[in-house]
């Protein structure tokens, strides 16, 4: 298995300066759907955008009132639908960040049982490659096909492990 490309798809809206538009690449994936890139989804990427970790809804709507509960569930399924939006599963309460090829960036969780925060954390590349090589070992003896993975340490962050 070869190591995944990740910023394929911000690297075809590189501007003249060498930065990605995330709005133009959005926009671009909506439309290949036959979706509209309404406000309120712009809003959304925005805000995932300046989000240092993945978010909740409720999150998003207690930090933004302006954001509509409601209209927030559908657009992030429509935003998850054409893979702007990744969606992570914790619990309660789903997570949201932006699509590792539209944020560019690959990365892993530390997932907490306890409260359901969730953090992202990067391995060196060398490990990153160690773990591609090995990913392509067990891939060689199935049937399945891969086109990334992730890597979720599941247990208890450093607010809740204090707790007693």
């Amino acid at each position: 298995m070869a190591p995944p490309r990740y910023a394929g798809v911000v690297a075809a809206a590189q501007r003249q300066d060498g930065t990605a538009d995330i709005h133009e690449v959005v926009g671009e994936r909506l439309r290949s759907l036959d979706q509209l890139y309404t406000t309120g989804r712009r809003q959304l990427v925005t805000l995932l955008v300046g989000a240092d970790r993945p978010v909740t809804i409720p999150e998003l709507t207690a930090a933004h009132p302006e954001v509509a509960l409601s209209s927030a569930y559908r657009n992030l399924a429509v935003l998850e639908e054409v893979g702007v939006v990744t969606r992570i599963l914790t619990g309660e309460h789903a997570r949201f960040e932006l699509a590792e090829e539209i944020r560019g960036d690959h990365h892993h969780h530390l997932i907490c049982t306890s409260c359901g925060r969730v953090d992202d954390f990067s391995v060196p590349p060398s490990l990153e490659r160690s773990l591609e090589r090995e990913l392509a070992r067990v891939l060689e003896a199935s049937t399945f096909t891969a086109s990334s993975h992730r890597l979720d340490l599941v247990g208890t962050c450093g607010d809740c492990s204090t707790e007693v």
